[in-house]
């Protein structure tokens, strides 16, 4: 088999979100529109104006973790942890399987474990370096996003990879396991993004006043900003030969992808740029822009962002499908926030639908575009576009197709 004709299929998500932890629940979520939002509680937000944003209250490591003590492993390696082991079970794919095979385990991120960096800034200001706890210490490396999946699933035949391209590293991180399959370096690739809550990221946005007060309202013509969550998404990849050869559930197919940075700004996103990694997606993935249903925007839910996101996609396509934000339900993930957009895409591949943009009133008129208000949509959907943009001019847009009869749609 040549690498060419060497095709990758998506057979198992895990989710951990704010929404929804677990496929199923996530389903639901996107499905029905739910809101993740609530007042942060896992840092004093005392002297902040507003604290809304989208944390996970329900998650348990325990429940998840098995192999390692989850306090070996700070919040966002617990996530990544817990949502491989999901993937590998909704995959069907016994574990003792896995262990058998070459393995590539890539997690996309933006934070690392800034959790774990916040109690040690503030234990080092209040009582100095040499009161500095040795666990949090050792556990704050962002390398235990990919090596506590390792620990946790107990892989030896394994390359692992923590990719800090910030919010756009889940594509990252997706397109990497993607060109390893395809190139025959592995058998299965386990691939998303993971990122917690966390003061410092928080006090950043709202010290450039980005974080919205309330609500996070993609393409509306009052948005007032982002809202940081936190989650994991983490997709089990694998050839299609060996997918098909043990009967697995197929997803959706990846059909490509493409990276490009500019680096013209430190954080404001470039239009031309845009388009340009969105052309080259196509002609990766092979498709034209009449082919893609809908695209899973980047959607943060600021004004530099969504104009300029929405002028990109003005600039490629003829007739802009569908546009949609799932952001405006979980927050802003970071690292994690492409990897569970890829998640949403395959779900709605599968399950013949468009997730809303929620907390919608009026679409702002620089945007025009058709964000699927409030309400999923029905629909036939065969080719999904997934956009990931992060400061310093990380483009990242992957191409998911559906499969059917031997072929992609």
């Amino acid at each position: 088999m040549t690498r060419d004709s060497r095709r990758v299929v998506i057979t198992g998500l895990g989710v951990v979100s704010p929404i929804g932890i677990g496929v199923a629940r996530f389903l639901t979520g996107i499905r029905t529109g739910r809101s993740g939002v609530k007042k942060i509680t896992s840092f004093d937000t005392s002297g902040f104006q507003y604290a809304n944003g989208c944390e996970i209250d329900d998650f348990v490591a325990a429940d998840w973790i098995r192999r390692v003590d989850p306090d070996d492993l700070g919040r966002a390696s617990q996530f990544s942890a817990a949502a491989a082991r999901m993937a590998v079970a909704d995959a069907g794919m016994p574990t003792e399987e896995l262990r058998r095979r070459r393995v590539l385990v890539s997690v996309g991120t933006t934070d690392g474990e800034s959790r774990d960096l916040d109690t040690l800034t503030a234990r080092q200001l209040d009582a100095g370096v040499e009161k500095l706890d040795g666990r949090t210490v050792r556990r704050s490396a962002a390398g235990r996003l990919s090596s506590g999946v390792i620990r946790e699933l107990g892989l030896t035949d394994v390359e692992a990879v923590t990719i800090p391209t910030a919010c756009a590293a889940g594509n990252y991180a997706i397109g990497t396991g993607f060109d390893a399959l395809r190139a025959g370096e592995v058998e299965a690739a386990l691939c998303g993004g993971a990122d917690a809550v966390c003061r410092k990221t928080f006090s950043g946005f709202y010290r450039i006043g980005t974080i919205a007060p309330v609500a996070c309202q993609p393409f509306d013509r009052d948005r007032k900003g982002i809202l940081t969550g936190e989650g994991a998404g983490m997709l089990l990849m694998e050839t299609l030969e060996s997918a098909l050869g043990r009967g697995a559930p197929i997803y959706a197919e990846v059909l490509g992808y493409a990276l490009n940075c500019d680096a013209l700004h430190p954080v404001a996103p470039d239009l031309d740029s845009l388009a340009r990694c969105i052309a080259l997606a196509h002609r990766h993935a092979g498709i034209e822009p009449a082919d893609v249903d809908f695209i899973s925007a980047h959607g943060t839910g600021t004004r530099a962002n969504d104009v300029t996101e929405t002028g990109a996609i003005t600039k490629v396509f003829t007739r802009p499908p569908p546009t949609i934000s799932i952001k405006s339900m979980i927050g802003h993930t970071m690292g994690a926030a492409s990897a569970l957009a890829a998640a949403a895409c395959a779900l709605a591949i599968r399950e013949g639908f468009i997730p809303p943009t929620i907390n919608h009133n009026v679409t702002d008129p620089e945007c025009g575009v058709d964000c699927v208000p409030n309400e999923a949509r029905p629909a036939d959907v065969n080719i999904v576009q997934n956009n990931a943009l992060a400061f310093a001019g990380n483009n990242a847009v992957l191409i998911l197709g559906r499969y059917r009869d031997g072929t992609a749609a």
